[in-house]
């Protein structure tokens, strides 16, 4: 495990906790919000709850509010390497 999440993990990550399959690609492009792509607040909570389960640290309370996949990242990213 590393002390990053990639747009790799997170495309897995909103499979199994928000039902929405995308690619790795799809969240690599300017403007890809997840409202477009299916995951709402709801999945979002679920992510961040099993990066913290993961992680077995709190993530940012602002990530299950971010509006697309790059702010998602950074906020996460950022905690984690905070905790490392």
């Amino acid at each position: 495990m590393t002390d990053r999440i990639t747009v790799e993990e997170l495309a897995e990550l909103m499979k199994k906790c928000a039902g929405a399959h995308v690619t790795p690609e799809e969240l690599r492009r300017d403007g890809a919000a997840f409202e477009s792509m299916g995951v709402d607040s709801l999945g979002l909570l679920g992510i961040v709850g099993e990066l913290e389960n993961r992680y077995g640290t709190p993530m940012p309370t602002d990530a299950e509010r971010s509006k697309t996949p790059r702010q998602f990242l950074d906020l996460v990213n950022s905690a984690l390497m905070a905790g490392a």
